[in-house]
């Protein structure tokens, strides 16, 4: 049987971990699962970067040992055999991201060991650290993989909404251009989980109902970050409670709320595609993350960008949600052959270069 790989991804809105099988060569994707983390640990990443040092290393040794129990579980659900398995890719949990503090900075929880001990299978992980270590933002990861499966073809836009929304602009004869673009998830299922005690907008169903406040969005679109040309990423809190509190509160209205938040993240998308990809390479854009199922979200993308061709990843053969885990692996893949697996193009990294760690 021909090896295969495995990756690891948790977002920002650490709801879970999607555990992705794949086959290297030629690529597609096997077997993927979300598995939901308990209520009271969500609460404790999103609230983990004030932690004391202690419990963060504590944190840092439940999430691994977590991770190591999710692919175990993964493994035997979809019969898999880990002598089977030539390398896991594992991002880690993000609990703080600060390319521009000095020194620049970032941080990912989820102790890679477990995961070795335990499948006995080498595990590369903290892929941010060495683009920082060359001078980029650690962000975004992404596009090496989209330049990869979709730079030989015509232009598209790959979109991603997670808790942060990022996309890259490939395609034949195009510089890879990718960055973090602005909230993706985040404002949203701060919304809904306020002020109507659900934790995300199903389908965009409760933003369907409201109207949204356009000329609130266009005086927020001049914020200073919008206007910054690439490389930029962000942390998960920049567009957080605090943000929330200070932009969108109070209200008496929380549908038109909720649609405000949601054109927010729509036209914030559309803003950054019209200042930075060349009108020429703006043809398409393919979708994926948890955000691809809001039906409003992707219909207020349609009326920012009219001109463009909105699909989703799975037009593709790629599930929405499983397209960063497999990313991971193919990171992983790669960087075991000691194949670059790094686009310093989009993080603004002096050069290439092979990203992470590797655990045997």
């Amino acid at each position: 049987m021909t090896k295969i790989a495995l990756g690891l991804m948790s977002g920002t809105s650490a709801d879970g971990l999607t555990v992705c099988a794949i086959c290297p060569a030629p690529f597609r994707i096997l077997h993927f699962r979300n598995y939901p983390y308990p209520p009271a640990l969500q609460k404790k990443l999103l609230g983990a970067f004030s932690l004391t040092a202690p419990a963060l290393s504590r944190l840092h040794y439940e999430l691994g040992k977590l991770y190591a129990n999710y692919t175990q579980q993964f493994l035997k659900e979809f019969h898999l055999n880990p002598a089977d398995v030539a390398v896991i890719g594992s991002h880690g949990q993000t609990i703080y991201h600060g390319p521009h503090d000095n020194p620049p900075n970032t941080l990912q929880l989820g102790e890679s060991s477990f995961l070795a001990a335990a499948l006995n299978v080498p595990v590369v992980s903290d892929f941010r650290a060495k683009d920082i270590a060359l001078g980029g933002e650690g962000a975004p990861l992404m596009p090496f993989f989209d330049e990869w499966f979709f730079g030989k073809k015509s232009p598209k836009i790959l979109l991603n909404l997670g808790g942060i929304a990022n996309f890259t602009l490939v395609g034949k004869g195009i510089t890879p251009l990718g960055f973090d673009a602005g909230p993706g998830n985040t404002l949203i299922d701060l919304c809904t989980q306020r002020f109507f005690q659900k934790p995300f907008d199903k389908n965009g169903a409760l933003a369907a109902k409201g109207t949204p406040d356009t000329q609130k969005v266009k005086r927020l679109l001049q914020q200073a970050f919008f206007k910054k040309q690439p490389p930029k990423s962000l942390d998960k809190n920049t567009f957080g409670t605090a943000y929330l509190e200070r932009y969108f509160l109070p209200s008496k209205k929380p549908y038109d709320l909720l649609a405000t938040v949601t054109w927010f993240t729509a036209a914030a998308v559309a803003d950054q595609i019209n200042r930075f990809v060349p009108r020429a390479a703006q043809r398409e854009l393919v979708v994926s993350g948890g955000g691809c199922y809001n039906a409003t979200l992707l219909h207020f993308l349609q009326m920012n960008l009219p001109h463009l061709r909105i699909t989703t990843a799975a037009h593709y053969g790629i599930d929405p949600q499983a397209k960063e885990a497999a990313a991971f692996a193919l990171f992983a893949w790669r960087a075991l052959r000691k194949q670059t697996n790094h686009c310093a193009a989009a993080t603004g990294a002096a050069h290439e270069t092979i990203l992470g760690k590797i655990t045997v």
